[in-house]
């Protein structure tokens, strides 16, 4: 093997870890249209546990959906409630029934 075709190699195999991470990145950033409590956390900077906190006190509003483990549905939060908490916060509190 020449010089020239180990500095190819070695620029290609850079050029695919650049690209995987940028996949990464792309993938992280996506919008979408309903996120997990966890996914949700991640993106508002908070633990997944008051997340999902917030959702059975109805402070976001966000729907149990089937989540494929098992007999328990998860929370799942839409995009367009992410950016209502953006703008606006949290809801108040429901009143006790």
């Amino acid at each position: 093997m020449t010089d020239n075709e180990s500095s190819y190699n070695l620029v290609l195999a850079r050029l695919e870890r650049i690209e995987s991470m940028l996949h990464c990145i792309i993938d992280k950033q996506a919008i979408r249209d309903w996120y997990s409590t966890e996914e949700f956390a991640n993106i508002v900077g908070k633990a997944e546990f008051t997340v999902r906190e917030w959702c059975r006190q109805g402070r976001i509003n966000a729907k149990k959906r089937l989540s494929g483990r098992g007999a328990y549905p998860a929370w799942a939060i839409s995009h367009a409630e992410l950016l209502r908490y953006e703008q606006e916060g949290l809801l108040p509190p429901r009143r006790a029934a």
